[in-house]
């Protein structure tokens, strides 16, 4: 009879053993996930803003996932891969444009035509720095506003033996680009830099704002300025040249910006508003790569 009273006793304990653990499950919910260790209970808290240690050894853990996006956030150190380009419209008959693009350094004159200012094939390159890029929550994380500021550095690589003028214009309207026919001289580079200083604003739209890498686009507008121009030339007389200068070259560059974000993978692109010389020629530049940043 004890023996039978001992078993009914172990078989009551345990049932209201499970039926304390089952209760404290139903309490919790889907609220939270519980990891019994020892003495220790550990909780991932999904509504929990804080981790804390309790007064009967409970542990709970914040949820990251469920995190609400920073209301700033802050990206440092992007970095743009990609190419330069122009679209141009200039009308090389004009005498503005004789004005600007004629003449030789051997003497003489060699009228300036639509192949003078062609560009080789993927070697006209665009890289940019950012120092920083900021994005300000304005309709639940969904509708941002994305600004920034950085260096635009620009490359366009040429295919004739074009040369620009870097002396101080005598006359107001001074010829600034030459065609080189020098005898027996050779080009093996030929490019021209462009560097500007840039902020751009812009709107951004992020499908999945809670997603480190994200899906989504921003269009905008920037602005930059002009802060360094040459021209680097190596010959096969003269080796490596660089003349610094700004060529008459616009000293504001004002663009559409857009980028595109598919997960960890991001391309951008620039479309100036207008010519990027101030007389003479009539180039717009653009701008596409590929973007490397957090967000």
């Amino acid at each position: 009879m004890k023996r039978i009273f001992t078993l009914c006793m172990i078989v009551c304990t345990t049932l209201t053993s499970f039926a304390q653990t089952d209760s404290t499950a139903k309490q919790e919910g889907p609220k939270a996930d519980t990891i019994r260790i020892g003495g220790m209970v550990i909780i991932r808290d999904r509504d929990g803003k804080n981790r804390r240690v309790e007064k009967d050894n409970t542990l709970r853990i914040r949820d990251r996932k469920r995190d609400k996006p920073s209301n700033l956030s802050t990206n440092w150190w992007i970095l743009d891969i990609g190419f330069s380009n122009y679209t141009d419209n200039t009308n090389y008959g004009s005498s503005a444009a004789q004005g600007y693009a004629s003449g030789n350094t051997a003497g003489g004159s060699v009228p300036s035509n639509t192949t003078w200012f062609d560009l080789k094939d993927g070697k006209s390159r665009n890289v940019n720095f950012w120092f920083f890029m900021q994005k300000l929550n304005v309709v639940k994380h969904v509708v941002n506003l994305k600004y920034g500021l950085g260096l635009e550095l620009n490359n366009y690589h040429y295919k004739q033996p074009v040369r620009y003028i870097a002396t101080p214009p005598a006359v107001p309207d001074p010829v600034r680009v030459n065609y080189d026919v020098t005898p027996g001289r050779s080009y093996t580079k030929n490019k021209l830099a462009a560097d500007y200083l840039t902020v751009p604003m812009m709107i951004n739209f992020n499908f999945t704002p809670r997603r480190e890498r994200g899906f989504g686009f921003s269009a905008g507008i920037s602005a930059g300025y002009l802060y360094s121009a040459r021209q680097k030339t190596k010959t096969s007389d003269e080796g490596k040249e660089k003349a610094k200068d700004d060529f008459e070259l616009n000293r504001w560059k004002l663009s559409y910006v857009g980028e595109l974000s598919l997960g960890p993978v991001r391309f951008y692109g620039s479309y100036a508003f207008k010519n990027m010389y101030e007389r003479g020629l009539d180039m717009t530049p653009y701008t596409f790569g590929f973007r490397f940043s957090n967000w």
